[in-house]
């Protein structure tokens, strides 16, 4: 399956904090092996036009496996591109914050993001992995299982506008290994994108991941 970088590849990740500590129960986040408490930082998605000229992406494409986690995930749409930020702040800050409080669940991950639309509406899916799943799932709530898979993952470093290079890369990877995407692909957003004081990071210093995975 051929997947290409949907229109609004044109995005720079601006930073989502959502207070968990008023979610008593819902757990800290883990963040390149620390934890960060009190805070689920990222993922608002904001649209801005690419600079003029800028300096090429590190992109690091590794063949692993993915690590089994349970991801609580709501189903949405948006009619344009710029929507999809203000979609995924609810989605994060308002109705997954409240399910985890409510049913006492701890976050064990960083957002992530599926999209599965090539133009509008778009639809996509927004989770938070979680150690649990929850008695009773809401409606409009599904889980995703991620398992011991076999995944391509393009570790991206760089301006977020320029992630499909990461997509076009881990295409060409695909094809080069004789490979076949089985699920849709989807994003990690490894690295706060803030710093302590609140400013934007050098970009280039910002990882996120797209994974696909393969048979």
């Amino acid at each position: 399956m051929n997947y290409k970088r949907i229109p609004y590849a044109k995005f720079l990740i601006l930073p989502l904090i959502i207070t968990i500590s008023a979610c008593n129960n819902a757990g800290d986040i883990k963040t390149n092996g620390k934890i960060k408490s009190d805070t689920v930082v990222k993922t608002a998605i904001k649209r801005e036009e690419p600079a003029i000229t800028k300096k090429a992406p590190v992109i690091n494409i590794t063949d692993t496996i993915s690590i089994k986690q349970i991801v609580l995930c709501i189903k949405d749409s948006a009619k344009t591109s710029d929507r999809i930020a203000n979609k995924l702040g609810q989605i994060y800050g308002v109705k997954l914050a409240a399910i985890i409080k409510k049913n006492k669940l701890k976050i064990t991950g960083v957002p992530m993001a599926w999209y599965k639309s090539q133009k509008a509406p778009f639809f996509f899916e927004a989770g938070l992995p979680i150690d649990k799943k929850p008695a009773r799932l809401p409606s409009g709530t599904s889980i995703k299982q991620i398992g011991q898979d076999s995944v391509v993952v393009a570790h991206f470093y760089g301006p977020y506008d320029l992630t499909g290079q990461a997509y076009t890369a881990l295409q060409d990877w695909m094809k080069d290994h004789k490979k076949k995407a089985i699920q849709p692909p989807y994003e990690v957003y490894v690295d706060d994108p803030m710093d302590k004081n609140g400013k934007l990071k050098d970009p280039y210093k910002v990882r996120t991941d797209i994974i696909f995975t393969w048979r």
